[in-house]
């Protein structure tokens, strides 16, 4: 579980809600007209702009933003050098059946081991991390979308309830519902905007980068395992991904 996105994202809102107790009786916040106008004109609109079956999908990608199952770059690049050492000793086939913690790591064994071609062996596993990397900005770019989007519903439903206020003015119980409706409706627009979407459409990018990064790690690693170098060679070209605080750590514990 990421607690950086769980921890921002409650925070945020629960600092909004507590300041709305604050204020007085919580229903008052509350206005269904208002919802219905920025929540379900925000994702109507967000859906005309794309596929169906990508604005479904992007659901299911933002979970990436609540759990960080990527692994550690330090982790990744010992057991790439542990794989180098077993090739440079018995030979590329005796990898094969060996457990790896990550399965694109797997699959690029497999290419290796099934004695393809370093061009083929790159151009596959190129093509598999930008196809990963493309889903993950489509969903970036949906929450971007409907942060966007959600601001824009939010004035349209002002505008809305100031029409029906001035529409009403000789009508005074009608001017404090639809004053209600002209507010709430920028308040909700803005809340989901710059609280929830916007903060998701953010970290998405920042998965999208460092999941590209760890398997570009792991393509030169590959590569450089069927080209027969040696381990040690290896390890330091694959540190060479890792900040430079990192590096100095891990030169140090080595």
């Amino acid at each position: 579980m990421d607690l950086a996105t769980l921890i921002g994202l409650l925070g945020a809102l629960g600092l909004i809600v507590a300041s709305m107790f604050m204020s007085g009786e919580i229903g008052m916040f509350v206005n269904a007209p208002s919802l219905v106008i920025v929540v379900g004109g925000s994702v109507f609109a967000v859906m005309a702009k794309f596929g169906l079956g990508q604005f479904l999908s992007a659901f299911k990608v933002a979970g990436k933003s609540f759990v960080n199952k990527l692994d550690d770059p330090l982790d990744m690049i010992d057991e790439i050098v542990e794989l180098a050492d077993a090739a440079r000793k018995g030979g590329l086939l005796s990898l094969e059946g060996k457990e790896v913690s990550n399965g694109f790591l797997q699959k690029g064994i497999q290419l290796l081991v099934d004695g393809h071609d370093p061009d083929v062996v790159r151009t596959m596993l190129s093509k598999d991390r930008s196809l990963a990397e493309r889903r993950h900005r489509n969903g970036a770019s949906i929450f971007s979308a409907l942060g966007d989007v959600a601001p824009a519903m939010g004035m349209i439903g002002t505008l809305i309830g100031l029409v029906a206020m001035l529409a009403n003015m000789d009508d005074p119980k009608a001017i404090g519902p639809a004053m209600a409706v002209a507010l709430l409706t920028t308040l909700y627009g803005a809340m989901i905007a710059n609280a929830i979407c916007l903060p998701i459409a953010d970290k998405l990018k920042l998965r999208a980068t460092e999941e590209y990064l760890i398997k570009s790690m792991i393509i030169d690693g590959l590569l450089a395992i069927q080209n027969g170098q040696n381990p040690r060679v290896i390890d330091t070209i694959l540190r060479t991904y890792l900040p430079e605080r990192k590096r100095d750590v891990a030169d140090a514990a080595g």
